[in-house]
């Protein structure tokens, strides 16, 4: 039997297949007498699921990095909205029901009243409610919010897996996921990328395929059950052959960007957290591309200080070793969330308050930013970029504000060096006034994620829409084009550092348009120097 899907990571795995179902936890509604003591145990199971959610942070930091971490942060954040607890505290005190139902009936309320909202950014935090609810159901009961777990090395079935399962995935022992549902640019699918699993999602796998043979072709987006013999001989050694290109890459460490006729490239990496930097000189990156800052703000319970953040850029600057790293400024906002923000909920969000805009509004915080930054830019080589720009004004006000934080650090005799400025080239807006803002800046990154989301008018977090969600517009590639041109020709030098950066299909593209920077993850760092030194 052959079924089609969607791939999310390409590789072959071949296994036994094991189905994993969820249990859904049944809550019975109870009068209950001693309000204050179901509303004890309510806080307290609030509190065990937050410091659940806190080891599994912690967990997928190591694995996955600072930016796929970021759910659990968000899920613990969502235990602390009021609207969510109040809703809660007011079932158990005026009705007088236990703690688990008064969660559970929450949970469907919030659930639902997201699900129905006309954003789909909105849409998928009923899942995530929902997520939370089952938590604090599970910690109430005396039951774990486990992950699938099994025996022996299988390919993992499910309608769907959680963040919070697919972090806890035992990888030594599944080779592989598939999934019934699901978005491309799901977290689970990104953090299957980033884990390295190959995975599948819109397979409508039949309900007897557990203890039988499978082959998960992450290149066709296939799943085979119970193939015959020769078929399991021939994906056998193209597993083979799949291992041994991953040796070969290894070899590359060391080498040049640079193809066969002499063109050279930087290959930089994105990453979410100093421990990200050990990932980047491991798989030999010529220095950071972007440095997701935001991350400091989501894993804190209150603003960072001056003194946190330049702790964290300052060790980030040292252990590259004078390597780039390229700070992009706080990027919160849309679906990154800081509780003591207090950010109003929006009707659409990715294109709301957020990014540089907070920025500009709440000065003080970007001061406090900036001057970290700066100060730390004197222990190596550091470059500031400003996300979601769409004004040369914006530019203007930002040096203004720089100009400020200079003199300050110059009144308190704090030594920091001159850095490189850039802008992030992400919205239509910036792509039309490319040539003007190359006149005030340094540098251009091109956020290829939000450039394509909006420039198609497709929300890439909307699964019913994977199909026309193409990178590869012409839209799009005319518009890298423009950027490298207006930017090249007003002194500055241009990169990508969209996970376009890593899609080895466009690579030669993107050196016959010019770019001199692509930042990719630190898992693709080889793999886009292999094809580089293959071209020309």
């Amino acid at each position: 039997m052959e079924i089609s899907g969607k791939s999310v990571f390409r590789g072959i795995a071949i296994g036994k297949l094991a189905i994993f179902k969820k249990t859904e936890s049944r809550v019975k509604r109870e009068h209950i007498r001693d309000v204050p003591a179901q509303l004890e145990r309510f806080e307290q199971a609030r509190e065990t699921a937050k410091a659940q959610l806190r080891v599994l942070y912690e967990k997928a930091l190591k694995e996955v990095g600072e930016v796929n971490a970021a759910i659990f942060e968000v899920h613990r954040m969502m235990l602390d909205d009021p609207d969510y607890t109040e809703s809660v505290n007011s079932m158990i005190a005026t009705q007088e029901i236990n703690a688990e139902y008064a969660v559970a009936a929450t949970g469907d309320n919030f659930s639902a009243m997201f699900a129905g909202m006309d954003d789909e950014y909105m849409k998928a935090r009923a899942a995530e409610v929902k997520d939370i609810s089952n938590r604090v159901i599970a910690v109430l009961q005396g039951e774990s919010a486990g992950a699938p777990a099994a025996a022996e090395p299988v390919i993992l079935l499910a309608d769907d897996l959680a963040p919070s399962e697919t972090v806890q995935l035992d990888k030594s022992r599944v080779l592989s996921f598939v999934t019934r549902h699901g978005s491309a640019n799901s977290h689970t699918a990104i953090l299957a990328r980033t884990m390295n699993i190959p995975s599948l999602i819109g397979v409508d796998f039949p309900d007897d395929a557990a203890g039988k043979t499978g082959i998960v072709d992450g290149y066709k987006g296939l799943l085979l059950i119970d193939p015959p013999q020769e078929t399991l001989d021939e994906y056998r050694a193209r597993r083979e052959e799949d291992e041994e290109k991953k040796r070969l890459l290894l070899e590359l460490k060391g080498k040049e960007n640079v193809t066969r006729d002499g063109r050279r490239i930087d290959i930089y990496a994105n990453i979410g957290s100093v421990e990200d930097v050990a990932l980047v000189l491991a798989n030999d990156a010529g220095g950071v591309g972007l440095f997701r800052s935001e991350f400091l703000y989501l894993e804190s319970e209150d603003y960072p200080s001056e003194e946190e953040q330049f702790a964290a850029y300052r060790k980030a600057a040292e252990m590259m070793s004078g390597k780039k790293v390229v700070i992009r400024t706080l990027d919160i906002g849309a679906d990154k969330q800081a509780y003591y923000f207090g950010l109003d909920r929006e009707d659409n969000p990715a294109m709301g308050y957020r990014a540089i805009r907070i920025c500009l509004d709440r000065v003080d915080i970007f001061r406090i930013q900036l001057r970290a930054i700066y100060r730390a830019s004197y222990y190596g080589t550091i470059a500031i970029m400003f996300p979601m720009i769409i004004s040369v004004d914006e530019v203007r006000r930002i040096k203004e504000i720089i100009a400020g934080v200079k003199a300050e650090l110059d009144a308190e005799s704090l030594p920091y060096k001159d850095v490189e400025l850039g802008v992030m080239i992400e919205t239509p807006a910036a792509v039309m006034i490319s040539a003007e803002l190359a006149r005030e800046v340094d540098f251009f990154s091109v956020g290829t994620n939000d450039l394509t989301q909006y420039t198609l008018a497709i929300d890439r977090q909307n699964p019913k829409l994977d199909g026309i969600y193409d990178p590869h517009h012409p839209a799009i590639l005319k518009m890298l084009q423009m950027v490298a041109d207006n930017g090249h020709a007003g002194g500055c030098w241009v990169g990508i550092c969209g996970e376009l950066g890593a899609d080895t299909t466009l690579t030669e593209e993107f050196l016959r348009m010019g770019y001199d920077e692509l930042s990719v993850s630190p898992s693709m760092v080889l793999r886009v120097r292999q094809r580089v030194r293959e071209l020309g």
